[in-house]
């Protein structure tokens, strides 16, 4: 096939090339030429399919999972939830690929277990952090994950230089308020906002830490 299917591609285009013929002959010969190309491709086709049915049955079973996951029963165990929730990933993940016009299934898991870890009543950033551990453990080590890794390292330091950009500008602008009582409602916001962006701040930083765990694995 991989000799073949060149040549085969290259008489279909000899074959436009070649012009009109005789109208009387015209619909015969093009069937004739539509079912040998038919035949073949047909073929390849069917080979292809076997070589990556093992790809064809992840999917089967990647699609049962995220029935299951959709249907899962939440406990009012947080931790138990969580647990629950990371053996649903783990599971997923030694599945193993699907067939590369499939792999949207993964953004659908995905999604189903934000959604799920969404509904967990646990503290806001550490809420965060299982959610992007759990995003980032379906990274493996071949070379399209790794730069997968490499782009969500690029995001995250990115994002920190913003919020440090962010904080400092919001100190700045306290110099403003120097004379100005500490209870004035303007300056509490200030520093409300700053605290604010300075625990979104360590929670990127712990997220840039667990990436750079990831290059060590």
């Amino acid at each position: 096939f991989e000799t073949i299917t060149p040549l085969m591609k290259k008489i279909q285009s000899d074959w436009k090339k070649i012009g009109h013929v005789p109208r009387r002959d015209s619909d015969k010969i093009w069937k004739q030429f539509k079912k040998a190309c038919n035949h073949y491709f047909d073929r390849m086709h069917a080979q292809r399919k076997a070589e990556n049915q093992h790809l064809y049955d992840a999917f089967d079973k990647k699609v049962k999972l995220l029935d299951e996951l959709k249907e899962l029963k939440l406990s009012d165990d947080t931790k138990t939830n969580v647990e629950t929730l990371k053996a649903k990933i783990a599971e997923w993940k030694e599945i193993g690929y699907v067939p590369q016009n499939k792999r949207y299934i993964d953004g659908k898991f995905y999604k189903a277990i934000d959604d799920a870890f969404d509904k967990l009543k646990m503290d806001k950033s550490k809420l965060e952090m299982v959610k992007f551990e759990s995003k980032i453990e379906n990274f493996s080590s071949d070379d399209n994950d790794t730069r997968l890794l490499d782009n969500e390292q690029n995001f995250i330091r990115k994002r920190i230089s913003e919020i440090k950009a962010e904080i400092n500008q919001l100190e700045n602008n306290l110099q403003f308020f120097s004379n100005v009582d500490s209870d004035n409602p303007l300056v509490k916001d200030v520093h409300k906002n700053i605290d604010k962006h300075k625990k979104e701040l360590d929670t990127w930083k712990k997220k840039l830490s667990k990436v750079r765990d990831m290059y060590d694995e």
